[in-house]
């Protein structure tokens, strides 16, 4: 793979003079979870690199995607009358899911503990998160399904759902980028255990449990959506706009002009309009047909894109207005809602995808090599690399 040098110069300065700074103040996390990492962690062996355990908790949700792709790819298993994923499946997917939400909180910990601590460390833990959005929420919606028989989720309603996700996760660090200090969203903790504990609680019950209304026609589906959206809109916008502006007062915002504060959300929102109308214009209804790799393909040009932001956010230089990613989507858009390729959409779509996801991989490869090369550290090990 030939290697680019993504990171400027201007930014590995910015890399050199870097300072962790977060604030977790989510009573589960400081209460229950750390506590539990900080025992976890002492089972670990002093050699293990941080950042191996960081991304082996990454393929463990990978797995937990692949192994429902497999048993569920068009959302249908759930639904009555379909043939539905095996109990044994949801108990490992719980079981993956929590071992990887484990690993993401001791990964940080073995770096204080083996001392070897380094902003590539932080930079590929928060960029393999962005990624791990659309997994969480695409292999938690096997559990409802589409709807069907009024059980289900509609594949639109995900659409929407997965976009609330994706905002929540970088508002923390747009929060960063303007204040300096990461802020660990409180919904995160909360949805990683809900997570894990519904997948074992299928496992046991059976999907045919969250078919029955809880109160009249209000069904689990229903709270399904409310937490995940309650989640986004009552504790992380509002916590989230309620540090910024804590910032403000004290006149400390990194960027005086709203133009600046709120650059790093316009190629996002640009992304969600671009994919906003593939979906409501496609020819083909492609959100129908092809839900799970349309998620998939949204999912990770915004880890793109979210990916680069944080390298600004860290290295403190100014995030730029557009991604160039977009530039080839908003010509497979145009293409698709002319109606000249209607018959190749689904064709189209994959092609797109693999390219999306082929020149999201060949970033973060680079940006690990060029950090790791400027820090002269390896990666995936805590030796030093040869000085000769």
């Amino acid at each position: 793979m030939a290697f680019y040098e993504y990171v400027s110069e201007e930014q590995l300065t910015g890399f050199d003079m870097y300072k962790y700074s977060a604030v977790d103040s989510n009573p589960l996390s400081v209460y229950v979870m750390h506590p539990f990492w900080n025992s976890v962690v002492k089972f670990l062996p002093t050699w293990l690199a941080p950042n191996l355990i960081t991304f082996t908790g990454f393929i463990f949700l990978v797995l937990n995607f692949l192994m429902l792709t497999f048993f569920d790819y068009d959302f249908y298993a759930s639904a009555p009358d379909h043939v539905h994923v095996p109990s044994w499946v949801w108990i490992v997917a719980g079981l993956l899911n929590f071992i990887a939400y484990t690993l993401d909180g001791v990964d940080g910990k073995q770096a204080r503990r083996t001392n070897s601590s380094t902003p590539l460390g932080e930079l590929f833990d928060h960029g393999l998160d962005s990624w791990a959005c659309v997994f969480f929420v695409v292999t938690v919606y096997s559990i409802f399904g589409r709807v069907e028989a009024g059980a289900g989720v509609g594949v639109r309603t995900l659409y929407y759902i997965l976009w609330v996700v994706l905002f929540s996760f970088i508002l923390s660090h747009w929060e960063k980028y303007n204040t300096g200090v990461l802020f660990l969203p409180w919904g995160y903790d909360i949805s990683q255990v809900t997570m894990s504990l519904v997948y074992i609680v299928t496992a046991v019950v059976g999907v045919e449990t969250w078919y029955a209304p809880i109160f009249m026609s209000f069904h689990y589906r229903d709270l399904f959506t409310i937490m995940i959206l309650g989640c986004a809109f009552t504790v992380t916008l509002p916590m989230s706009l309620y540090n910024v502006f804590k910032v403000y007062r004290k006149n400390k915002l990194k960027f005086s002009s709203f133009y600046e504060s709120f650059l790093p959300f316009l190629s996002p929102v640009l992304l969600f309009i671009l994919s906003t109308l593939w979906v409501c214009l496609s020819p083909s209804d492609i959100i129908e047909k092809q839900p799970r790799v349309f998620y998939f393909m949204v999912g990770t040009a915004f880890a793109n894109i979210t990916c680069k932001l944080i390298v600004c956010q860290m290295s403190k230089t100014r995030c730029q207005p557009l991604s160039w990613l977009l530039l080839p989507m908003a010509l497979v858009v145009l293409v698709i809602l002319s109606g000249l390729a209607q018959h190749y959409e689904t064709l189209i779509l994959y092609v797109w995808t693999a390219a999306v996801a082929l020149a999201h991989i060949h970033y973060g490869v680079c940006v690990v090599h060029q950090l790791s090369g400027h820090f002269n550290i390896y990666a995936f090990s805590l030796k030093k690399p040869s000085t000769d």
